[in-house]
């Protein structure tokens, strides 16, 4: 999720397999983003799952509790025709956190359609909330692992990917749990219509500093920033953030904050604290 709900940066072993996922030693280990622990649903939200989750959840998930998508299904343009009932541009948000942008956004865009990847019942039910509140005919949530997902969408079947306030998993041990990584880029990429963008946004300098690392000079991207940012050149971690005042420091090209990006409360929380927001938006050329 969004908003630093994509995962917790205390996790264990234990924790990984609550999450659907195996042990570090286990030849199967997969790195997850997020840690996915129990999300009890208040009367209120439980009202709305039960509401409408029909109409707004697709039915993607290989079985009940797991975020990983079903064997055999595939995510194409046929099938956004079956189920949005048009061929609009897709724009696809992961982690979509409590809801706020994907749904905003919806409403004041209904000739584009809006997929919100979400793996916590709280955020999704929130989520179905928004968008039943408003009968908004343009989206749908899928709560699945969104890597999983973007290995089984199609070639150029969607517009623009988001991914705002990702969880920045502060400590340096966790860095490779962060959700912007060239494996995913590169299926980002691939699902990517011609020049279709990737949206990304963090509160916190050195996940900034990772995002430049990892998309600046991968092949197939253009940074379109337009501003100029200095950026410490080192990582620190949880507990020495201070730290990187003192390193060298380096230029580096982001852009304007993207305008189709609601000023949501967490925003609000990370500007009256101090923070940068820091802006990106990476074209697929």
């Amino acid at each position: 999720m969004t908003e630093r709900a994509t995962g917790s940066p205390e996790t264990n072993e234990n924790d990984i397999l609550a999450a659907g996922g195996t042990p570090s030693g286990h030849p199967l280990h997969k790195v997850l983003s997020f840690v996915r622990r129990s999300g009890r649903l208040d009367t209120r939200l439980q009202r709305a799952w039960d509401a409408f989750a029909e109409r707004y959840l697709l039915d993607v998930n290989a079985g009940e509790g797991s975020l990983d998508v079903r064997s055999g299904f595939v995510f194409d343009q046929a099938y956004v025709r079956e189920v949005w009932g048009n061929d609009n541009p897709l724009v696809v948000e992961i982690g979509s956190g409590q809801g706020e942008n994907v749904v905003a956004a919806a409403a004041a865009h209904p000739e584009v359609n809006f997929l919100a990847l979400e793996v916590y019942d709280p955020g999704v039910a929130h989520t179905l909330l928004l968008a039943g509140k408003q009968e908004l005919p343009n989206i749908r949530v899928a709560q699945v692992n969104a890597p999983e997902l973007f290995k089984v969408m199609a070639d150029g079947v969607a517009a623009e990917v988001w991914t705002f306030f990702p969880d920045p998993w502060p400590k340096k041990k966790h860095h490779k749990r962060r959700i912007v990584q060239e494996e995913l880029a590169g299926e980002i990429r691939r699902v990517l219509a011609d020049r279709g963008a990737w949206r990304i946004a963090t509160d916190i300098e050195d996940y900034a500093l990772h995002v430049h690392e990892v998309m600046d000079g991968l092949e197939g991207w253009r940074n379109e920033g337009g501003l100029t940012v200095s950026l410490p050149t080192g990582h620190v971690g949880k507990g020495n953030a201070e730290l990187a005042a003192e390193m060298p420091h380096a230029d580096f090209e982001e852009s304007a904050r993207f305008d189709g990006r609601v000023l949501t409360n967490f925003e609000k929380k990370g500007l009256a604290a101090g923070r940068i927001i820091h802006d990106f938006t990476y074209r697929k050329v």
